[in-house]
């Protein structure tokens, strides 16, 4: 089951990526060619954080050792064997909202 939250950043008009924080959870926030995308912060290659990194051709691209993910389905570029967990976004009159999934456990006792 998703929860959405809204995001209550601050979004500049260009392009750009960064870290938020949702629902306790430091995530990377980035809008390449006008579209909004949201993934894991962490890169399962290294530990580096992707939120320093860039975009290039459809891919976030890890600041420490080059490995890049698919914005759209999170998976790494051929060869890495690996991949990043994406969340979905939905664009509302009031806002960005974004998708974390509920663990069963706090379904049970909310």
């Amino acid at each position: 089951m998703l929860k959405w939250y809204k995001l209550e950043e601050e979004l500049p008009e260009s392009d750009f990526v960064k870290q938020i924080n949702v629902s306790g959870k430091k995530l990377c926030l980035i809008k390449e060619q006008g579209e909004y995308y949201a993934v894991q912060n962490t890169c399962p290659h290294a530990g580096g954080i992707l939120s320093g990194g860039w975009c290039r051709n459809g891919h976030l691209v890890c600041p420490i050792h080059r490995w890049e993910y698919n914005l759209k389905t999170g998976r790494g570029a051929t060869g890495q064997g690996d991949y990043i967990n994406t969340y979905p976004l939905e664009k509302r009159k009031d806002g960005l909202y974004i998708g974390i999934k509920e663990s069963w456990i706090k379904q049970l006792f909310s």
